[in-house]
């Protein structure tokens, strides 16, 4: 699995996270693990498809996921992640994989980005493979998981 196709995620989920929330991004080791869902996270996930194919998944801790939501709403306090909050976090996916599947047309790598999807975490998609895997630290907000599991 080549780590040229997570970059363009973790520049792209830095710079957005940095430019909606105002805090400063540090990344974290990168991984080659089994795909998991870990419980108590909010997962984004986005379908990949063209010169390979796969997923990319965004894990953030609910909390974490509140303040996000509560930044992207200029501030606001956000108690619970109603569908207005579903939404918001669910474009800052949008927002990360477009600007992400920019930056990999840039380097001479073509796909296509499905809508995002919440995961529940009570129904979660079955997974089989390693995924590269990154955390991202958010400012004190906390962090954001980065897996990408590539098929082909």
């Amino acid at each position: 699995m080549k780590t040229e196709y997570i970059t363009p995620f973790l520049e792209s989920a830095a710079t957005v996270i940095e430019q909606v929330c105002n805090v400063a991004t540090l990344r974290g080791e990168l991984e080659l693990k089994e795909v998991s869902l870990r419980e108590d996270h909010v997962w984004i996930m986005v379908g990949l498809v063209g010169q390979f194919s796969g997923d990319v998944l965004f894990g953030i801790h609910r909390e974490v996921a509140l303040k996000i939501v509560s930044a992207m709403m200029g501030g606001f306090p956000i108690a619970d992640l109603d569908e207005m909050g579903k939404s918001a976090i669910s474009e800052l996916g949008n927002m990360i994989s477009g600007n992400a599947s920019t930056l990999l047309y840039s380097r001479g790598v073509q796909i296509d980005i499905s809508p995002p999807i919440l995961v529940d975490e009570s129904a979660p998609p079955t997974f089989s493979g390693k995924a590269l895997s990154i955390p991202l630290t958010l400012g004190e907000m906390g962090q954001m998981e980065v897996q990408v599991l590539v098929i082909n």
